[in-house]
């Protein structure tokens, strides 16, 4: 199939950009990586009337250590942050993820902000922002907001996001001593949507798990630490509160089960793994 027509802006300023949001709000759609959004617009599940590409903002496509934060900007490709060299001491859980996103191919196009907007309740990324309680940078042409992902994310592909917004950047708080990272995730083969994939932080106020595939949006849970008798009931109430579903990949019984067992091991795992 072939995309509906459209009208089709490459700007070279970020002010160009938010001119043009301010314009046609909800008739226009940013392009970052194309990796999610051209699929949909082929199959017409997306029809913009403007689409603008976002290739040549090149200064956004910035990584900055911030000491208790680092800032991602909206340019930053997903192989790029993989490939930072600080990534596996400053965000463990992100070097842990990354190489779960799709294949080396999809990620040196697509975008870490692009995968937060898309807000797919199987991606990697927005559960990794949700599981380090990062935040998400808007920006319109009237003002700027910081909002935290567990208030960004508001159901299967939807956002607190404004019609004239973009995602300027989102931060992730980096990695305090003493806390162990894990990550683990099931998909019928490496690259595809994850059926259930776990994010689990161990640190020595206790444990947090955070979940995706299973809900409409990732959830995040705080738990006692491995170890603790009271755990496997806490991973067996969190299962059944989950709005687990049936579809072709997995019955909701089955993911149900998986988020017990893979809740347990990436948990026992980050334990391990305490720096």
């Amino acid at each position: 199939m072939k995309p509906p027509a459209f009208d089709f802006l490459r700007p070279d300023t970020v002010a160009e950009v938010l001119d043009t949001l301010a314009r046609h709000g909800g008739a226009a759609v940013l392009l970052g990586g194309g990796q999610s959004l051209v699929p949909m617009l082929n199959m017409r599940l997306s029809r913009p009337a403007v689409l603008i590409d976002t290739l040549r903002l090149t200064q956004t496509a910035v990584i900055e250590d911030r000491g208790d934060t680092i800032r991602v900007g909206m340019g930053v490709r997903q192989a790029q942050l993989e490939h930072w060299p600080a990534l596996p001491r400053r965000l463990p859980l992100l070097a842990r993820a990354i190489p779960w996103i799709g294949h080396v191919q999809t990620r040196a196009r697509g975008t870490v902000c692009g995968s937060v907007a898309h807000a797919d309740p199987s991606a990697e990324l927005p559960l990794c922002l949700l599981a380090l309680g990062g935040h998400v940078h808007l920006r319109s042409r009237r003002k700027t907001r910081d909002l935290p992902a567990d208030q960004f994310f508001a159901g299967m592909m939807s956002t607190a996001r404004a019609e004239d917004e973009m995602i300027e950047a989102v931060s992730f708080p980096a990695a305090p001593p003493g806390t162990g990272h894990a990550f683990r995730e099931v998909a019928r083969r490496h690259g595809d949507f994850a059926i259930a994939a776990v994010a689990g932080i161990v640190g020595p106020a206790g444990a947090t798990l955070a979940i995706a595939g299973v809900d409409d949006i990732p959830r995040r849970f705080a738990l006692p630490a491995p170890g603790d008798s009271a755990l496997d009931d806490a991973l067996d109430g969190i299962a059944w509160t989950l709005n687990a579903r049936d579809d072709l990949h997995a019955s909701a019984r089955y993911r149900r089960e998986l988020v017990r067992r893979l809740g347990r091991a990436v948990l026992e795992e980050a334990a391990a793994c305490r720096i």
